[in-house]
């Protein structure tokens, strides 16, 4: 397996390192907390001569998005990382990355978006860019961040994908704690993602092509089928990548985690570092003999819907936790999203959605227990009194 040490990171430094050990070509950041501690890390491994990765320091994310388009369209590798007004900044290039496949990599540090103002964690930033076109990796620890940027690389470049990715992690939650991260030897990190060989260069001028044309009627909707197709063809992909890198590192992924979930009744579905304070509830009602799960999808976008519904399939009541509001009235993105995939299998649990912890308020374990609590009672009466529910929240 090579070299393994183990290092004290914050989430923000496991994504920085991971960046300086893949050594992207290009790197256009502005800092934005509580992302910062990634552009700055980084930047330091470059001035100290530990990369050779062009750093390009601009006005703004707008600008930053800007560049990296630039570069990536030009053939080389290219990084960059934000949070969420960065990203909301960065808004109208989000989409022109995603739309002329360029397979971008970005480390997220979700942030609530703005107003009010507010620097603490939740995910309204990423949730508001879920439809973009980006690739979305959802990351409970710095341990995840760290694997996830390098696999990263390995997918959005992958010729049946082409697309940008956002590796998200919880701000401040993850981002700024420190704990135990495992680190790869540098040539096996390098040997994994390989040398990346452009499709198309704006530079090969012996194969000229043209990046982000005037699109109408005659082809724009062929294209956008085209990127469709390279989102589905993720769901393939990503769980090939994930194959490889336990191969080469011995470290297991999945679209989906499940926590004691085989002969789960009951069960809640959470992204990120939420899914950490869960699993110590399960193990006190398991204790209890309740027959209670968590599942924690890793991806977002591409949707892994079968994923979901298989893993679920035999729990009678189910909580959904967002840690976002989508403001249709109809509860929070993950929830309808996970809704909508059982509505064709013949069998789905009662389901409720959970809003909590905007802004970056706190939730405990004691939160998750009453909600475990009223899960029980749904399986057993087959009643929901309240599907949406803002938990944790003073009336």
């Amino acid at each position: 397996m090579g070299n393994i040490k183990l290092v004290p990171f914050t989430g923000d430094q496991a994504a920085a390192y991971a960046m300086k050990q893949i050594e992207p070509d290009v790197v256009a950041a502005y800092p934005i907390t509580p992302q910062t501690e990634i552009v700055m890390s980084f930047s330091q491994y470059v001035a100290d001569g530990k990369v050779k990765t062009e750093m390009i320091p601009v006005e703004s994310e707008h600008s930053a998005m800007s560049a990296c388009v630039g570069a990536a369209a030009a053939g080389v590798r290219t990084m960059t990382a934000t949070s969420a007004n960065g990203l909301a900044l960065m808004w109208e290039i989000v989409y022109i990355a995603a739309s002329t496949r360029l397979p971008i990599v970005m480390p997220v540090v979700n942030r609530a978006l703005s107003g009010p103002i507010n620097i603490h964690c939740d995910h309204s930033d990423t949730m508001g860019a879920r439809d973009s076109g980006w690739i979305q990796i959802y990351c409970e620890n710095a341990q995840e961040v760290y694997e996830s940027t390098i696999m990263a690389v390995r997918i959005a470049e992958h010729r049946d994908v082409l697309l940008p990715i956002m590796v998200c992690q919880d701000g401040f939650i993850t981002s700024h704690a420190v704990e135990g991260v495992q680190l790869f030897d540098d040539k096996m990190v390098k040997d994994f993602i390989g040398e990346y060989k452009p499709r198309f260069s704006l530079l090969d001028i012996g194969n000229p092509s043209t990046t982000g044309p005037l699109d109408l009627q005659d082809f724009y909707f062929e294209h956008k089928r085209q990127q469709s197709q390279g989102m589905r063809n993720a769901l393939t992909v990503i769980p090939e990548v994930f194959s490889a890198f336990e191969k080469t590192f011995g470290k297991k992924h999945n679209l989906t985690d499940g926590y004691k979930l085989d002969d789960a009744e009951i069960a809640i579905c959470v992204l990120s570092s939420t899914a950490g304070t869960a699993r110590g509830v399960v193990d006190k009602l398991r204790k209890e003999g309740h027959k209670v799960g968590l599942l924690k999808p890793r991806v977002f976008r591409p949707f892994p819907k079968d994923a979901i519904t298989k893993s679920l399939s035999g729990v009678k009541a189910l909580a959904v936790f967002d840690r976002s509001e989508s403001f249709s009235s109809q509860g929070g993105p993950l929830f309808t999203e996970v809704e909508a995939a059982f509505y064709d299998e013949k069998s789905h649990p009662s389901i409720i959605n959970c809003i909590y912890g905007l802004g970056g308020r706190d939730i405990f374990e004691s939160d998750i227990e009453a909600i475990f609590r009223q899960l029980i009672d749904i399986a057993k009466t087959g009643k929901v009194k309240e599907k949406i529910q803002f938990i944790g929240v003073r009336e």
